[in-house]
């Protein structure tokens, strides 16, 4: 197969964003499943500054665009990129689905006639053809996309969703690539709005203890957020709990909340809905308690117990006491 895998890799405000390790890790898989070269690519007005962080294995090269600007411009980043594609022929490119890539992937992948899908959840060559996978109709669905007749397609990836990519200290090949890029003086930079943060991030908790349907009221989940603090463990819920209007969407796990890799996961009264298992099947340690021994989550758990979640609860505080 012609052309390459790139990877656009993402900094913000001086910091490389973990994103980018992700998206360096599937572009990794893919590139050696389809016998490609792996190349990842930096935009920023001092790109060199983050060579080394992106040292990872394999890679053939990392190339620089030095952006006109110290703060992303949508309209810099959406010219720099299509002239990279032009320019080094990739067969496929990775971009994090974030707040910056939303305001040019998609017109850069309009503009070339690119093949083109967003919040990827996973990919995967088969036979030299690629397929992706993403929610559909608000998630409830799992979509499979192919691209045939494309000779290169540009995804946007879903953050949290693949480990990063091990740095291993080596240092790729630098190229600096040297583009006409648009004149950044159109727009004044004033500042960052940092968003309001809910009560808890999930995202970061090494311990979840998540409930779902099984809970049965609104009534009993106090009980759980007690025993959670007790247990050491941050309390997340499965999607039905915030669909009622019981939990706040900062605590869901799943395509439609958040993705998780807690050293532990522990799951009480969730069946399981390939959704919900995109969001955590990454999870070190998952401990699955469902009375329905046929549920789809004891598929990805370590260990399960068919049980009642109340019952267990019950052993557990006592065993607290």
């Amino acid at each position: 197969m012609a052309g390459g895998v790139l990877v656009l890799a993402e900094a913000r405000r001086g910091e490389l964003r973990e994103v980018s390790l992700e998206l360096l890790a599937l572009g990794r898989e893919l590139a050696d499943s389809a016998g490609l070269e792996l190349r990842a690519a930096l935009v920023d007005s001092e790109p060199e500054r983050f060579v080394g962080q992106l040292a990872a294995t394999g890679l053939t090269e990392v190339l620089l665009v030095r952006a006109p600007t110290a703060h992303f411009e949508a309209h810099v980043w959406e010219q720099a990129l299509a002239a990279m594609i032009e320019q080094e022929r990739p067969s496929l490119v990775l971009l994090g689905q974030t707040i910056d890539s939303l305001g040019f992937a998609a017109a850069v992948a309009a503009r070339l006639g690119l093949g083109f899908a967003s919040d990827v959840t996973g990919a995967r060559f088969i036979d030299g053809a690629l397929y992706v996978t993403r929610g559909a109709y608000g998630e409830k669905l799992i979509a499979e996309l192919a691209f045939p007749d494309r000779e290169c397609t540009l995804l946007t990836v879903r953050a949290g969703i693949f480990a990063a990519a091990p740095v291993d200290g080596s240092r790729p090949p630098v190229r600096e690539v040297s583009l006409e890029l648009a004149d950044a003086s159109a727009t004044e930079h004033l500042g960052f709005v940092e968003v309001a943060e809910s009560d808890v991030d999930i995202t970061k908790a090494e311990f979840l203890l998540s409930i779902g349907r099984g809970v049965e009221d609104a009534e009993n989940i106090p009980r759980f957020e007690r025993l959670a603090e007790r247990l050491g463990a941050t309390l997340s819920v499965s999607r039905p709990l915030v669909d009622a209007g019981w939990m706040p969407a900062a605590r869901q796990v799943g395509q439609s909340g958040k993705t998780v890799r807690p050293r532990v996961y522990l799951a009480m009264g969730i069946s399981g809905a390939v959704q919900h298992l995109a969001g955590m099947r990454q999870a070190d340690l998952i401990i699955a308690v469902n009375s329905d021994p046929e549920a789809p989550i004891f598929s990805v758990a370590h260990y399960g117990a068919v049980a009642d979640m109340f019952e267990v609860a019950d052993a557990l505080e006592a065993l607290l006491d």
